[in-house]
C-alpha cells in the first residue's frame, strides 16, 4: 500500500484542481479522510480474516462499489446541511468518489501485496496497474520509521507528491490565464 499521507495528498490535489466553490474545506477534509479509509481493513488481520479474502486487506474497502457507496452516503450527509442543487450534489459526490477510489488506484501502483479487489463483490480477482513505481509501505507504526519506511517516503515524494504539486500549479496557472 501507499502511505496514508500520500493517499491524502492525492485527495487534496483532486480538491484543489476541481474548479468549484462547492469543494469547501469541510468537503476537502472529508475527501482526505475517505482517501485513507480503505486501509481500515487492516483490522481484518487481527480478526483472523486472510489477506486474500474479499473482506481482507485491499479487498471490498478498495472496490469501486465501496467508493461509490461511501461517497454517496457522505454526500447525503452534507446534503442535509448544505441543500445542494443537483450540480453541486454531483460535484461533491464525484470529488468524494475520486478521493476514495484513488486509494485503490495508488495501491495498484505499488510493488507488493496481492493486488486490489476493484470489482469485489462481483469478482474476487485482484489487480495491479501495469505501471508500479511506488514501493509498498510497511504495515505497522514501528516499521514505518525504519529505512524501508524512509525509502517509501522518498519514492512517494518522487512519484506522487511532486506530480500532485505540479498538477495543482499547472491548473492554477491555466485558470489564471483563462480569466
Amino acid at each position: 500500500m501507499a502511505t496514508i499521507i500520500s493517499h491524502a495528498v492525492v485527495a487534496l490535489t483532486a480538491g484543489k484542481v476541481i474548479p468549484s466553490k462547492i469543494i469547501t474545506t469541510q468537503v476537502l477534509i472529508a475527501g482526505m479522510i475517505l482517501s485513507m479509509l480503505p486501509d481500515a481493513d487492516v483490522i481484518t488481520f487481527g480478526l483472523g480474516i486472510p489477506y486474500e479474502s474479499p473482506l481482507g486487506h485491499r479487498g471490498i474497502t478498495h472496490s469501486f462499489l465501496f467508493a461509490l457507496a461511501i461517497s454517496f452516503i457522505i454526500t447525503m450527509l452534507f446534503q442535509r446541511k448544505q441543500r445542494y442543487d443537483i450540480k453541486a450534489f454531483a460535484t461533491v459526490n464525484l470529488f468524494l468518489f475520486i478521493s476514495t477510489v484513488s486509494h485503490g488506484i495508488l495501491d495498484a501502483m505499488t510493488t507488493g501485496g496481492l493486488g486490489v479487489g476493484f470489482f469485489i463483490p462481483f469478482s474476487d480477482q485482484r489487480f495491479f496497474l501495469p505501471y508500479r513505481p511506488v514501493l509498498v509501505s510497511p504495515i505497522g507504526f514501528e516499521n514505518f520509521f525504519s529505512s524501508w519506511g524512509m525509502a517509501v517516503i522518498k519514492c512517494e515524494i518522487k512519484y506522487i507528491w511532486i506530480p500532485c504539486a505540479i498538477l495543482i500549479v499547472a491548473c492554477r496557472l491555466l485558470i489564471k490565464r483563462t480569466h
